[in-house]
């Protein structure tokens, strides 16, 4: 049976459209709301959900989606609760979703215990941030694949191998540095895109640092999906509770741009 990602992103081939993955953190600022949020992106135009697996050392975020998971554990998100989350989402919704998470929750629960969990919850993929692909082992049986990470400081040997085994879509990190907003795009990144299409066939998602419109409509030019992410949260933080329908009219703005 397919991937839900590699079928939307066949859809979106089809339809001749580029991808918008928006990210929250779940549990920022409730369980309740994260649902609530996921929804309005789904109707605002969303492709695929990034989720974020709440944790107290997440060392590749910038400050708003560290605090974003400060939040989250303070209002009593659990890995348990997030899964719960999904399958709360899952019940009105069949958006592709992505779980963005670090190893040390997945080691705590257990591995293959966890991919077993998450996958009947409802998710489609998992993105480890602190996961070098040596270590990483496709677990037998199941649909939950794993997504992989391309920075700019990537060599091509290790870009190769990385491309080889990947799935789903490759995730490409536009610029050194921690997830946050930014207020111009990487100078080299249509000759990076270019260099990785010449490496894959897989779709290329391009994140890290996209946080309006104009440069929503610049990235989606080179990518197959943008990934908006710092830019959503922060909403959330400023908004909490009431955060849902200022998030969603965001995402209908960076949907036009990049259609």
């Amino acid at each position: 049976m397919p991937n839900k990602i590699d079928k939307c992103f066949a859809q979106l081939r089809t339809e001749k459209r580029k991808g918008f993955i928006p990210y929250i953190c779940a549990g920022d600022p409730s369980l309740d709301r994260t649902v609530d949020l996921a929804l309005a992106l789904e109707k605002a135009g969303a492709d695929i959900l990034e989720l974020g697996l709440p944790f107290s050392d997440p060392l590749a975020d910038g400050i708003v989606n560290q605090l974003a998971a400060q939040r989250a554990l303070a209002a009593g998100a659990t890995t348990r609760g997030v899964l719960e989350c999904v399958r709360k989402i899952r019940k009105q919704s069949e958006i592709p979703i992505v779980l963005y998470t670090y190893l040390n929750p997945i080691f705590q629960f257990g591995l293959a215990e966890f991919h077993r969990a998450a996958e009947a919850a409802g998710m489609d993929g998992l993105l480890i941030l602190d996961l070098p692909p040596e270590e990483d082992v496709d677990l037998p049986g199941g649909n939950l694949i794993h997504i992989r990470l391309i920075a700019p400081t990537t060599p091509p040997d290790r870009v190769a191998a990385i491309a080889r085994r990947a799935k789903g879509f490759l995730y490409y990190i536009s610029r050194e540095g921690v997830t946050g907003a930014r207020d111009t795009i990487s100078a080299s990144l249509p000759e990076q895109v270019a260099s990785l299409r010449k490496l894959t066939s897989l779709p290329i998602a391009v994140g890290f640092g996209i946080s309006s419109p104009k440069q929503a409509r610049e990235v989606a030019s080179h990518a197959d999906a943008i990934v908006v992410g710092s830019a959503i949260v922060d909403l959330i933080a400023k908004h909490g509770d009431k955060a849902v329908e200022k998030v969603g009219a965001f995402a209908r703005e960076l949907v036009a741009a990049i259609k």
